[in-house]
């Protein structure tokens, strides 16, 4: 959660995903048409608003090394002029990502660039998305938004949010389903596979070994479990809400299609040796999650999610999840100095375009020293009633924060604790944040996973971090000379 804009946000839960598609009778365009001048145009405007929605674009070695995979990849897409037409950009993101829009732009988060174990995964990921460009995925998709809406246009061509009319029943539901950092059903599955048919042969056409994108998607499906089980949640996303089809489920087809043993280069040890350094997980200026505690040391505040939920953090908000049912965000908007107005228009904007939804009623209390006011209202969403809760803290005389919160009726408490555990915090606890790095290592001789493990800077499943990182299965060794990679403190 970063400086966050001053509007209302969506929620919603991040999700390993990559942009792609392929079926087993995908039909692959015979030759790419170059990109127009209007596509480049539709790519132009909206840059700018990924660029922001995802947390900025890195620049310096790491990033320049991420486009020139990237170009070097559209060039064999066939797309006229394609090294000169792509805009290839590593997002400042601690999710696993990537994603593509109409003109030639794609876009990879720094997190998914750490999973990855050599330069062939990075190509074939975004050799994937290039598919996508060059397919005129967006485009078809494109009917699908809502018009002279930005949520429903950016929604197809790639952005975070879903779409959906003004009706409040349907746009809480869709709140609350949302999220900063959740790219929602933008492509169809045979769609999202194509592109990875397409990623397939570019890999070949460049030279790089084809399985790779096979072995990218293993360690997304692997980290996407390990994510799960260490959040207490179901690995699985049910088909309607998932943005892509399932990780574990495309290994095969990729691989299948993939062939036997590729003779392509992967480019390991240079892959590796160019990321070293690169930041690992939450940026601090956008807040840090450590288990169950939420702590923005730019912003110099904390809080405490309830037991049994989960935390993700977006650029502009913080989602709070749980298998309870209930949901639940942290985020800012404008603010005059008056809480009650400032939780009466977090329900106007909660309700959508021309809503009338507003709290039922009022309290005003202190948290920690913090003056706050809540509001709460229940409400109808699709058949069933469910309490809104809107909790605002004031901070200083121009900025606020508040919760919003979604359950089902009567089940609100469950958030209770963590209102009340907002508070301040001191410049102390602030420098006291330290952000993660991924460090790359030579393996030496005496060297296990078991003894490289215990140095990564976590105090739950080392190894099995260690493990999905570097792609090792249960059963795998190391050898002297080989390079891996750590998560450790930067400082």
């Amino acid at each position: 959660m970063a400086r966050i804009s001053r509007k209302a946000l969506a929620f919603g839960t991040a999700m390993v995903a990559l942009t792609g598609c392929m079926t087993a009778d995908a039909k692959v365009p015979a030759a790419a048409t170059p990109i127009t001048a209007k596509e480049a145009q539709m790519g132009a405007q909206y840059h700018p608003q990924f660029l922001a929605e995802f947390g900025g674009a890195m620049s310096g070695p790491q990033a320049t090394y991420v486009e020139q995979v990237g170009k070097n990849i559209a060039v064999q897409s066939g797309l006229g002029n394609a090294r000169e037409a792509f805009t290839v950009s590593l997002l400042n993101s601690p999710v696993n990502n990537a994603f593509a829009v109409p003109g030639g732009y794609i876009y990879t988060t720094r997190q998914l660039v750490t999973l990855m174990n050599s330069e062939a995964e990075l190509a074939a990921v975004l050799g994937h998305e290039v598919g996508h460009v060059a397919a005129r995925h967006s485009q078809r998709r494109e009917q699908a938004a809502q018009k002279n809406s930005i949520l429903g246009i950016l929604g197809a061509i790639g952005s975070s949010l879903l779409l959906g009319d003004s009706q409040i029943g349907q746009t809480l539901s869709r709140t609350f389903m949302e999220g900063s950092q959740l790219l929602t059903l933008r492509f169809s599955r045979k769609q999202e596979l194509q592109a990875d048919d397409l990623g397939i042969q570019y890999l070949a056409r460049a030279g790089y070994d084809r399985r790779a994108m096979g072995s990218v998607l293993a360690s997304l499906a692997a980290q996407n479990a390990l994510d799960a089980r260490l959040e207490g949640r179901n690995a699985s996303v049910p088909e309607w809400a998932s943005t892509h089809p399932d990780p574990a489920s495309r290994v095969q087809s990729a691989l299948a299609k993939a062939g036997g043993v590729s003779t392509g280069v992967t480019n390991r040890d240079t892959f590796l040796t160019r990321i070293d350094g690169l930041l690992y997980g939450d940026d601090p200026q956008q807040g840090v999650i450590e288990g169950s505690n939420f702590i923005h040391p730019e912003l110099r505040f904390a809080f405490t999610a309830p037991q049994g939920y989960y935390m993700v953090n977006g650029t502009r908000a913080v989602s709070i999840q749980g298998q309870g049912g209930g949901q639940a965000q942290l985020t800012t908007a404008a603010y005059n100095g008056n809480l009650e107005s400032y939780v009466r228009t977090a329900f106007a904007a909660l309700g959508g375009q021309n809503s009338q939804l507003a709290p039922a009623e009022m309290q005003r209390t202190t948290v920690n020293g913090l003056p706050a006011v809540y509001g709460t209202a229940r409400v109808n969403n699709s058949g069933s009633q469910v309490d809104l809760v809107v909790f605002a803290y004031e901070f200083a005389r121009d900025k606020a924060f508040h919760f919003a919160a979604i359950a089902p009726a009567g089940r609100a408490g469950t958030f209770n604790t963590m209102f009340q555990s907002m508070r301040r915090i001191t410049q102390a606890e602030a420098g006291a944040v330290v952000p993660r790095k991924l460090q790359v290592v030579t393996v030496a001789r005496g060297d296990t996973v078991a003894s490289l493990a215990r140095r990564m800077a976590y105090t739950s499943a080392q190894e099995d971090r260690f493990r999905v990182l570097n792609a090792l299965s249960g059963d795998a060794t190391l050898t002297p000379g080989q390079k891996v990679k750590l998560v450790v403190r930067a400082r």
